[in-house]
């Protein structure tokens, strides 16, 4: 896939429409669109979480990330095309078990939060849910394929993982659900 864009201001989105990578028109509120602009999304989270000082590690594993996703919204922009594979799945897997394995396991429900790079790390999960949500609707009109939805949904679980790898780096302790019996009242 190499198109190149040297225009950004065409005016063709003018009637509500946007264009696809094999030529066709869609409206701009059609799910195959929908879940193309929720995946830009969670890339665009992943670049500002990539901001952050993370640990090396953590930082090369999202540039990959941010390429597949960027692979993965072509596949969706060219109907028919194949781009993410069930080793993309397998290489979010292997990444899970190794930042699983150095975590206690959990005792309470974690809330969004603690240092800013897991605060981002949040949103990227929540974001990469959304994106799923968006393929899943996709894939009641369109077959999509399956590792699309897999992708999407192992990548918002090593969010969260990371989310806790990343306090766990700085020293902060993960924000925990306290539950209404810890509420005071109001």
């Amino acid at each position: 896939m190499s198109i190149r864009l040297s225009i950004i201001s065409t005016r063709t989105g003018d009637d509500g429409t946007t264009g696809l990578g094999d030529g066709t028109r869609l409206p701009k509120d059609a799910p195959r669109i929908a879940a193309l602009g929720d995946v830009d999304e969670l890339n665009s989270m992943i670049g500002l979480w990539r901001t952050e000082a993370l640990p090396p590690d953590v930082a090369a594993l999202l540039g990959r990330i941010q390429n597949e996703l960027f692979d993965l919204g072509g596949e969706l922009c060219i109907p028919g095309h194949a781009a993410v594979t069930e080793a993309h799945v397998a290489r979010l897997d292997e990444a899970l078990a190794h930042y699983n394995a150095g975590l206690g396991r959990l005792q309470e429900f974690i809330l969004p939060g603690g240092c800013r790079a897991a605060a981002l790390a949040h949103m990227a999960r929540t974001l990469a849910r959304r994106a799923e949500r968006a393929v899943v609707a996709l894939d009641r009109e369109e077959a999509v394929n399956p590792p699309v939805r897999q992708y999407l949904n192992r990548l918002s679980d090593l969010c969260f993982v990371l989310a806790r790898t990343l306090n766990r780096a700085a020293g902060v302790p993960d924000v925990c659900w306290t539950g209404p019996q810890h509420a005071s009242g109001a």
